[in-house]
């Protein structure tokens, strides 16, 4: 599922006061990385299913292995969990109203987070 018009699109942050904004929120961005690209996942376990909130971006400028990178954010996606295939984000996937109505919520606190980053 993607979560479209956030308001965290194509905004651009640091990708340290990016690191510490995602992690105070619940996001771990662990090896999710490489050169040029970042994932931070916030993990949800329902019953027994489990979910995961992902925030991605890409490298405007820098270079995430060396620890300075500008990062342009891209759409936020639900999606949910299968053993031992991965998670899936398809159309086609049910997501429970209140998952989904707490991740709009953490993506208001990230976009707020952002906000106060660029001033």
């Amino acid at each position: 599922m993607r979560f479209e018009n956030t308001g965290i699109e194509n905004l651009t942050v640091e990708l340290s006061h990016l690191d510490d904004l995602m992690e105070s929120l619940g996001f771990v961005r662990a090896s999710q990385w490489d050169y040029d690209r970042v994932t931070y996942d916030r993990k949800f376990e329902i019953k027994n299913d489990v979910y995961y909130l992902r925030v991605q971006g890409y490298a405007i400028e820098g270079d995430v292995g060396a620890r300075y990178a500008l990062i342009k954010l891209i759409t936020p996606l639900l999606g949910k969990h299968y053993y031992p295939h991965g998670v899936e984000y398809g159309e086609g996937e049910n997501f429970p109203s209140s998952l989904v109505n707490q991740c709009q919520t953490i993506l208001s606190q990230v976009k707020e987070g952002l906000a106060k980053l660029q001033g």
